[in-house]
């Protein structure tokens, strides 16, 4: 009897965090300094639960931005950037930046976290963005001037720029999106085909 209690009760246990995490990204990206009750409530599930998965807000906070990061680089393996020209694959890669900004804004929100671990979440993002770059500089797309390293700083700098400007309510995404389309199109000294 009991070894068939213990592995619902660790389904119960999955589901409950998956409930709390994806509470938690939702209510978080609207409501970016909602405390772990109300993050209970949206997830139905006790305050107690929330605090079984997670220790802290902060161990949640991470949680939540550690599996939004997973999911946009398992969609940027997916988008095939690595093929057609690469200014249309920059241009996808952009979109695709917005689609989880709207899932999750809440990574620019939240000042608790250390910078370098930040930076590592980062990284596969980064260095997918650092290849297309490098790609689109040999097939004479993208000027050759600059250093690709600093071209990656530049787009990453200008796409949390776009993304602060939504969030202060001095533009709306869609023109945000566009203003950093031709940004980024500039900077890497491409045009849109």
């Amino acid at each position: 009897m009991t070894e068939t209690r213990e592995p619902k009760r660790r389904a119960d246990a999955t589901r409950s965090k998956a409930a709390v995490l994806d509470a938690a990204t939702r209510l978080l990206a609207i409501q970016p300094d909602a405390g772990m009750a109300a993050i209970a409530a949206e997830a139905g599930v006790t305050r107690q639960t929330v605090y079984a998965h997670f220790a802290s807000r902060d161990d949640l906070i991470n949680a939540v931005i550690d599996r939004t990061t997973g999911q946009a680089v398992e969609t940027m393996r997916a988008a095939d950037l690595d093929s057609g020209p690469a200014t249309d694959a920059l241009l996808r890669m952009l979109d695709l930046g917005w689609r989880f900004f709207r899932v999750s804004p809440l990574a620019n929100h939240v000042g608790s976290f250390a910078r370098q671990r930040d930076e590592d979440r980062h990284l596969p993002i980064n260095d997918r963005l650092f290849r297309l770059v490098t790609r689109g500089q040999h097939a004479g797309e993208f000027d050759t001037t600059v250093a690709a390293q600093w071209l990656v700083t530049a787009i990453v700098a200008v796409s949390h720029a776009a993304g602060d400007e939504v969030r202060a309510g001095r533009m709306t995404q869609e023109e945000a999106q566009k203003v950093l389309r031709d940004s980024v199109l500039r900077l890497v000294g491409a045009r849109e085909g």
